[in-house]
Order: C-alpha cells, then structure tokens, then sequence
C-alpha cells in the first residue's frame, strides 16, 4: 500500500521553482539508467532510499524488503516490479503493495519530482523512513454486514486469507480456525533454525488479529465439512454456519506407517515448532538417522550435525534427486559430506527393531541393519491434511489433495481450497494440474481465495511463478519455476570445489527445448531474474543458453539482455 496519494508520486516532467524544506536531492536525472535499481541516501538524516527510473517516471520506495529486511538493490526490478533476491517476495515501486509472497506488509513509498535537472525525493514524516514495511489499512467488523467467511486452518494459507479479507473491505465475520494453539508462524523457520523463539517466527501477533476483528479458535479441530448445509462441524461438538469457506489445513508429515516400529517414542517428525525444539534438544550427541533425503531431511541434518552424528536413508541415488536432478544432487551430497553427514542411498527401510517404547536399529530391505541408532527423524514428505473432508461432493485426488480450478474453487457454492492441499490446473505447464508446497505459494493462493470469495465468484486465476528456497550451513538453494519432468539440465556458473567460498551453480531445467525452473546456489540474483522473465511470459531456450555458455561462459548476460530488453 502507498502512504501516499498515487497522483502524488513520480512524474519526472515536473517541475517546481524552488526545492522545499522536506525534499532532498538525490542526484541528478541523468544518473539515473532505465531499469537500474539506484540506492540514495537523504542527505542529513543519513537514511536511504532505493529509486528507479523507468521512462518518464522514476518511484522512491524503501530500501530493504519488508520479509527479511534485506537490502533490495540486491534485488530485480522489471516492468513496474521489484523483486527481492533472498525469497522471492515482490513489490509494485509505485504503490509498495506486494506482488509476490512471502512479505507479510508492503513497502513505504515517496514522491518524487525532478526540478533543474535534480531528482528530489519527498519525505512527509521521518518516521516513515524508519519502516521497512506497510501494512494496510484493514476493514472493521460492521455489525449490519451478516456474512460469516470461515477458513478452516491457520497456517500461511489461511492467516493471509483473513487478513486480505480485511485489507479487501470485508466487514462480516472471518473466523479462522486453527487446529493448533498457536497464530500462524513461519514453519519454514524451524528445518533451518530449529531452535527458533516462537514469537519471532509469528506472521502476526494477537494484538493484530484483535484489532482487525479476526476471530481466532486455537486448538479447534475441524471434524467435518457438509457443503450443502453450509456448516462446518467442529470436534467440541460446535458447528459454524458459513456463507463462504476456505480449505486451508496443509498437510501432514508421512508417519511411514507400514514399516512395523514407526511409533518408537524416539522418531520424530518436524511439523509444529515443539517439533523442531525437540528434535534441537534431544539430537545432542546423539547417533541420528534421518530418513528422506530431500530438503526437510537435509536442512535437518545441515542443522543438527554439528552437535550429532548424523547418517541420512535415501530412496534415491542421490539427495534432492526428484527435484534437483542427479548433477546438482550430486554436488549437493558432496556439501553434505564435507561437513560430516553420512549417506546410505538407493536404500529403503523396512523395520524400526525396537527395545520396549525405543527404536534402536534399523533394517533395510536389501537385509542390510543399522545399529546403535539413539533418534530417528523422518523427512519423507507430506500428506494432505483432508481427513475432515467426508462430504462425496468435495472432488479429492488420488493424493487426498482438494480438486480445484485456477481460481481455487471446489466447484461447489462457497467452497475454495488453497495451500499445500489444492490441485489445480497451472498455466506453465498447459493447465497440468499441481500440488506445490511452497511457503511463499500458500500464501499467494490464501490472498487469491480470499478475493475470489469477496467476488462471490471466479474473477482472479492462480498463475503466479512459484519460489522457494532452502538454506543449508549459511548457504542458500533458490528456485523459482517448476518442472514436473524435464528431459535435460543445463549448468553453467558451476564453482565444484565444496571448500571454496565461491561453490555454487546455477542449473536450468529444460523440457521440450524450453526452460522451466532454475535452482541456484550462491549466485544471486539470477533465480530473482529468471522468475521474473517467467512471470512475464518471456521464454527461455536451451539453445540460447549453450549459444551464450559457449561464448561467455555463462549465460548471466543472456538473462540480463532480455530483462533489459524492453527500456
């Protein structure tokens, strides 16, 4: 959201005849390069700003992106949008208000005018340059207005959808149900800093959801949905009656319950953040066998293994190999090794031999056994959290995921589903239908069901480009896009040298001669980049790759021309 009036902002053909008291001089229109992300500070009150100039028009906004409070001239701008380089999270420079997820706020904006030939940018309020994010001006609880919004499940998903029914005008009740006790945290936090305070990884505090009359039931469980009825069924035996209802409960940790001993009191699962502190606390000097080789598993060992040993079950040759290919899963193991994590992969496990409540070997299904194992910590991948959903007319998939269409309705009056349990068509990919359980998605589709149910109807499609990132030993994966299948890899920027500070790739993932994710390792922005190329339709092909590989010996300037292309 702007802080200021949008007629206010950034005409750079104006002019005036003298600078006011409140204006500062940034430097001079000729410095400023189409498209280029320009850091100024604001002369005696030594803060800064970040400008971009782009045609007849140049934007002021803050300098550091509202999620993670890193410096955005490190970030993408394109075609009205900036972009942070960390977690993908995306800002209008004209208004500050978020494009793309996980920002929680926007960002403070500032006009701008240009006099003589010198860019000067207006500051209303000093406070203002102490933010780093906007939150928007929230509807209030209007007693006359009858509807009743529930969603059910407080995660990203559900926690964006209340608060963008309020920042969208929405003056019913929302009730947001929560099957945990606490608000809505970032779960992303405890695979990377398991240790984390609970109340510094909360997306909103209880003073926020108080003051936007958004009705929070902790600890509540959802036993059943009828959408005909219009209810929906709690465990307590209350029932809510609703005129719009969005599925946002997530998934769940697969608990492998068919290898006999899965419930030994020492293996764990990280889903809540007593998980994560758990798993902390009890691996200390520990023998810990994580199985699931791919990102939970691997951000836990990364997390964990200075104070543990650590040996990691793989069903697969390499880590990360579904996702990330077998060359850049390859390079990964490598990193792992290096600080100390053990591997056994192309391996699947069939008993968790116990000693009375405790599981102290493992036996795999080549014969293969695992003794002296103190914890185990399962990393194998989710499941929809859908149980709840016994009405026959909510279309659920083989997966138990929730069917929906790119608008992320059910098909059913009233009905939307979002998060990590919706399946729906995505346009990348010619309408193939996809489950993503990305952090920063869940909250795209919470924000894109919310304003779906104030329409009263399909009005916005789900086609955001999906980012997601993973940090392992101070080190960052990004990737952006996302490729289903893809028939080759291309790497380039490629450091394989594990001990080097400069270790790190960029890998692009190519199905039918067309690019349709990228993974990067300590070569920022160029996920940023990419991501925002596909965003705008702007294809990239595998031969114009090796073409500029070949050439250059990278293809970072290819990427660059076609964002430049358009100034």
């Amino acid at each position: 959201m702007s802080v200021f009036p949008q007629n206010a902002i950034n005409n750079v053909k104006s002019n005036s005849s003298k600078k006011k008291d409140n204006e500062f001089d940034v430097g001079l229109l000729e410095d400023f390069k189409d498209g280029l992300l320009k850091e100024c500070t604001l002369g005696a009150l030594d803060k800064k700003v970040l400008l971009v100039k782009e045609g007849d028009q140049i934007n002021a906004f803050g300098a550091k992106c509202s999620h993670a409070k890193a410096l955005l001239k490190t970030g993408t701008y394109f075609r009205g949008r900036v972009r942070c380089s960390l977690h993908g999270a995306c800002f209008s420079v004209k208004t500050g208000d978020i494009e793309d997820y996980p920002a929680c706020d926007g960002l403070p904006v500032f006009p701008v005018r240009v006099e003589n030939g010198k860019v000067l940018v207006t500051i209303h309020n000093e406070a203002d340059l102490q933010k780093s994010a906007v939150t928007k001006k929230m509807a209030k609880l209007d007693s006359n207005d009858k509807r009743v919004f529930v969603i059910i499940g407080g995660g990203p998903a559900g926690a964006t959808a209340a608060e963008t029914l309020r920042a969208e005008g929405f003056t019913g009740r929302v009730v947001l149900i929560n099957k945990e006790k606490h608000l809505a945290y970032d779960r992303t936090k405890y695979s990377k800093i398991m240790n984390s305070p609970l109340d510094k990884t909360l997306l909103r505090n209880e003073e926020f959801y108080k003051n936007n009359d958004i009705e929070c039931l902790l600890g509540a469980e959802v036993v059943d949905l009828n959408p005909e009825t219009k209810t929906v069924q709690l465990e307590s035996g209350k029932s809510i009656q609703f005129d719009q209802v969005l599925i946002a409960t997530g998934a769940d940790c697969q608990r492998l319950a068919f290898i006999p001993g899965y419930d030994g009191a020492n293996v764990h699962v990280l889903r809540t953040h007593e998980d994560g502190h758990r798993i902390w606390n009890e691996s200390k000097g520990k023998n810990v066998l994580i199985v699931g080789s791919s990102f939970i598993g691997m951000e836990v060992a990364s997390c964990i293994v200075d104070h543990c040993k650590v040996t990691v079950i793989g069903m697969e040759p390499v880590p990360f190999e579904r996702v990330l290919g077998k060359d850049v899963g390859a390079l990964m193991q490598k990193y792992h090794e290096a600080k100390g994590v053990k591997f056994i992969l192309n391996a699947i496990c069939k008993e968790f031999v116990r000693k009375g409540d405790t599981v102290v070997s493992v036996i795999l299904k080549d014969g293969t056994q695992i003794d002296d194992v103190d914890m185990i910590v399962l990393g194998a991948g989710v499941v929809p959290a859908t149980g709840f959903l016994k009405h026959p007319s909510v279309q659920l998939g083989r997966d138990k995921s929730v069917l929906v269409d790119k608008y992320l309705s059910t098909g059913l009056e009233g009905v939307w589903a979002a998060g990590d349990l919706a399946r729906y068509p995505f346009s990348m990919l010619e309408d193939e239908l996809v489950r993503i359980e990305h952090y920063g998605m869940a909250q795209t589709q919470g924000a894109i069901a919310a304003k779906n149910m104030l329409a009263g109807g399909p009005k916005y499609p789900c086609n955001n480009v999906p980012f997601f990132w993973t940090s392992q030993y101070g080190k960052s994966v990004r990737y952006c896009g996302h490729a289903l299948s893809y028939n080759e890899v291309i790497l380039d920027n490629l450091d394989s040298d594990v001990s080097s500070k400069n270790f790190g790739y960029v890998a692009y993932y190519v199905h039918k001669e067309k690019v349709l994710a990228v993974c990067s390792m300590n070569r920022d922005p160029i996920v940023a980049q990419v991501a925002e190329l596909m965003n705008a339709d702007i294809p990239i092909y595998a031969d114009e790759l090796k073409k500029y590989i070949s050439a250059d010996g990278t293809a970072d300037q290819l990427i660059k021309k076609k964002l430049t292309s358009t100034f």
